[in-house]
């Protein structure tokens, strides 16, 4: 049954994205095969090329004329050459389809923080770049973005739990640091999530963001922490409620998290220590409590049962995620202590009072659950010898210099 006259070719699927039609024409004319092409990830339109005229009136000779089987020749040297120019050019793909395929891939290899760092994409990247193709991404866009990061203002919490801001005091050297910080993380996040897409073949080229450097000296530590007067004076001044919770910090370095979460279980008074079970690092450990502090976990967990939380509200209940930042912030106005402090700032005080006691890194890292090099990251230059006695241990003698009973007179 010969094929109905229509201006729309009769294609069969060669393979997924590619076909070779064939369009029969009015009027006692031969028909012409077609070939067509679609990506929908490189391209969102169909691309299509004339082959030839069918052999229908006349002979094939292979040039003008095709037969089915030249005709799909024809098409599927057309389909390599096509490929060859997708290969050279950019894949037509947004930067939150990039950042998406980003937090996909994070989440696979065990990140974290996913959550957080969907919430900073979402804040900070989409807004102003989601909607760029990728390839149209230049230098100066992204340094634009980068930069204007850094002058921003500080997103924090409200007290409904709402995101506010706060504006950047140019004359805060502290503040400025702080923000250009933050803006270096942003940018190692896309820089990373383009990274991924130029290894898979979606971008041709990482010239663009590679051109783009960060602050300089924006991340060195500067860390806060409060005296022993001021540690007095802040759980005299808390509400008698809280003031179990900043206690229990300065006394262990225990987060905020870990906080909550301990129950009479993991208080042993003869060992004097609280089991964390569960940490930001994924490992659990053992704090190791002073006199002081196992007579106050003693206290706190007298009467009651082993599964029984140790730290809870006036009604029982546990703390909530954010419960901590208004209470803190009322007992640093009442102790007078400004600025005032984050809750966070209890552990660094513990961990700054174990290194200038001398206390090595590699306990103080135990203690915290961090790493060793985070620890020297923050707290070396707080203890006096710590540099010198790396140096000595890790240097040895080169055997250069003789012995000598000669010494330089005194007197």
């Amino acid at each position: 049954m010969r094929l109905p006259v229509r201006r729309e070719p009769y294609f069969r699927t060669i393979q997924e994205g590619r076909a070779i039609g064939y369009r029969r024409l009015a009027g006692g004319k031969a028909g012409t095969w077609i070939a067509r092409h679609f990506d929908r990830d490189r391209d969102p339109t169909r691309l299509y090329k004339s082959l030839g005229s069918a052999d229908d009136m006349l002979d094939a000779d292979g040039v003008e004329t095709l037969t089915f089987a030249q005709a799909q020749a024809a098409a599927a040297a057309w389909f390599t050459e096509l490929g060859r120019s997708h290969a050279r050019a950019p894949v037509l793909v947004t930067v939150e389809a990039v950042m998406a395929d980003y937090e996909a891939d994070y989440a696979a290899r065990g990140g974290k923080d996913a959550k957080g760092l969907k919430t900073a994409i979402a804040a900070h990247v989409l807004p102003k770049l989601g909607a760029k193709l990728v390839k149209d991404l230049t230098p100066g866009a992204i340094r634009s973005w980068f930069r204007a990061l850094a002058t921003s203002p500080a997103r924090v919490r409200s007290r409904e739990g709402k995101i506010a801001t706060r504006a950047l005091d140019a004359t805060d050297g502290d503040a400025t640091r702080a923000r250009r910080a933050t803006a270096n993380r942003l940018l190692t996040v896309l820089k990373a999530a383009l990274n991924l897409a130029y290894r898979d073949g979606k971008i041709a080229t990482d010239d663009a963001w590679r051109r783009v450097q960060p602050f300089k000296n924006a991340d060195a530590p500067r860390i806060r922490y409060l005296t022993d007067a001021e540690a007095v004076r802040l759980v005299n001044a808390s509400d008698p409620s809280f003031r179990p919770m900043i206690t229990a910090a300065l006394l262990t370095g225990a987060r905020y998290g870990e906080l909550v979460r301990f129950r009479v279980s993991d208080f042993n008074p003869e060992a004097g220590t609280l089991h964390v079970r569960v940490s930001k690092s994924g490992k659990p450990r053992h704090i190791m409590l002073t006199g002081e502090g196992t007579e106050f976990f003693r206290q706190l967990c007298s009467g009651k049962k082993g599964n029984s939380l140790i730290l809870t509200k006036p009604d029982g209940d546990q703390w909530g995620k954010s419960d901590q930042i208004r209470p803190i912030r009322v007992a640093c106005e009442a102790a007078q202590i400004a600025p005032a402090i984050g809750f966070h700032i209890l552990r660094h005080t513990h961990a700054t009072r174990l290194i200038m006691a001398g206390v090595p890194l590699g306990v103080v890292a135990a203690q915290l659950g961090n790493g060793e090099a985070i620890c020297a990251k923050h707290y070396a230059h707080l203890s006096p010898g710590y540099v010198a006695e790396s140096i000595r241990a890790a240097f040895g003698p080169l055997g250069l210099v003789q012995e000598t009973n000669v010494r330089p007179m005194t007197g």
